[in-house]
């Protein structure tokens, strides 16, 4: 705990997380690395598939850029996918983010985020858990945390989720809070909209911009200054690989093929583009631009 460094909170704490105090089974401990001030009760949660499509990717950084830039901090899971997207746009919407991990903070879970766990908490942000420093991330522990991720936040926004999909337990943990849950709505032949099109028959909040988002705060959207943030890359590696990425997410070896570079030149880039945030990885070793 000393190493990274990693610092307790017990829920007899007056700066324990107040929402998350009123659910039914509250974590007596909270580990975490990085600040947890908390700005009131703006907090929003953010959950998705681990495999969006563009259109999720698109939304997910419309919507957070967004809602991020008045104040909401951003909690999610740091997962492959829609988490990812959620803690990158509020970080580059100069907002703070949290992320609830599923193992010890000794532990980042996936290894690929690492780089992303650190921008958080250069941003203000923190990394959270229930669990002690040594914990692997096992199975069982991703559907015990995300409790925390629902409980942290008046609303959970679920982007895309196939049906079964982690973020709808989620959205359960939501409805038994008594939370907001709010939901994309999606095409009805789109496997990721499955659960979130579900949701919303079911009751949850239809969202199709950011004034749905901000209603449940009680605040309302602010027109953007027109500023836009347009990549140029920096080298033709950089080039050549951003084209590709714009027919969506490509594996490594989908890259190597339609590039006709040589491997560790690709490696490389994909390295730098990552760091600088215009790119993440959906999954394990498939990269798509940070849209």
């Amino acid at each position: 705990m000393e190493k990274y460094p990693i610092k307790t909170i017990t829920l007899q704490d007056k700066a324990y997380p107040s929402l998350l105090k009123e659910i039914y089974h509250p974590p007596k401990i909270l580990y975490y690395r990085g600040k947890l001030d908390e700005p009131g009760q703006y907090i929003l949660s953010v959950v998705g598939t681990r495999k969006p499509s563009a259109y999720g990717q698109r939304v997910t950084r419309d919507l957070v850029q967004t809602i991020a830039s008045r104040n909401i901090l951003i909690v999610s899971g740091l997962a492959f996918g829609i988490d990812a997207l959620a803690h990158a746009a509020a970080i580059e919407a100069g907002g703070k983010t949290w992320a609830i991990l599923g193992s010890g903070l000794d532990q980042i879970y996936p290894a690929t985020n690492r780089f992303l766990a650190e921008k958080i908490l250069e941003t203000g942000g923190a990394l959270i858990s229930d669990y002690p420093a040594g914990t692997p991330p096992l199975k069982q522990h991703f559907p015990a945390r995300n409790r925390i991720i629902a409980g942290l936040s008046k609303g959970t926004l679920i982007v895309e989720a196939p049906d079964k999909s982690g973020a709808l337990i989620t959205a359960n943990f939501a409805l038994e809070d008594n939370r907001e849950v709010l939901s994309v709505p999606g095409e009805i032949f789109n496997q990721n909209a499955v659960g979130t099109n579900r949701l919303i028959k079911q009751g949850a909040r239809p969202v199709v911009d950011a004034a749905d988002i901000l209603e449940i705060f009680d605040l309302e959207i602010v027109p953007k200054g027109g500023r836009e943030s347009i990549f140029q890359p920096q080298t033709q590696e950089e080039k050549i690989i951003v084209e590709v990425l714009q027919a969506g997410p490509q594996t490594v070896d989908q890259i190597l093929e339609k590039c006709k570079l040589e491997i560790s030149i690709i490696n490389s880039t994909l390295s730098v583009l990552e760091m600088s945030g215009k790119i993440i990885q959906t999954e394990m070793q498939t990269y798509a631009l940070n849209l």
